[in-house]
């Protein structure tokens, strides 16, 4: 038996396994005719412990950020998807996408690389999809 998932959240961050998990689920998404949501989580780690100005960094990043949600959104959309929701949360990567996201939308497949652009943080914290994997209120695709 398999599932029809009619809500279905990537997580982009710029790194290549994400990038792999944007394109499957712009697949599943057309394959489920499902409601494709693009998730771009600022790491308040990374912009709080920077040298440079908060407020100076939090903006150019939302800049960036919004720049790259809206080009995931017109690939998917020009591939035929008629839903696309793009979703930006500055916070801890892991709680946003397995709690907050979660909690507002009723999604039922979470798509996520393999190993993100956090490879320091990885080693001292762990995998970001390691953690979705084993807490996220749905199911999940790790993509390589």
């Amino acid at each position: 038996m398999t599932s029809r998932y009619k809500n279905i959240l990537v997580a982009v961050d710029g790194s290549k396994n994400a990038e792999k998990a944007f394109l499957e689920a712009i697949e599943l998404s057309k394959e489920h005719e499902a409601h494709l949501y693009i998730a771009y989580v600022v790491n308040e780690v990374e912009v709080t412990h920077s040298a440079y100005a908060y407020s100076k960094l939090l903006a150019e990043e939302q800049a960036h950020v919004e720049k790259v949600l809206l080009e995931k959104v017109k690939h998917a959309k020009e591939v035929g998807l008629r839903e696309v929701t793009p979703l930006t949360q500055i916070g801890n990567v892991k709680r946003v996408l397995t709690k907050t996201i979660p909690e507002q939308y009723p999604i039922d497949l979470l798509i996520v690389g393999a190993t993100g652009k956090g490879a320091i943080q990885r080693v001292t914290v762990g995998s970001t999809a390691a953690y979705v994997v084993n807490q996220a209120p749905c199911n999940v695709l790790v993509v390589k």
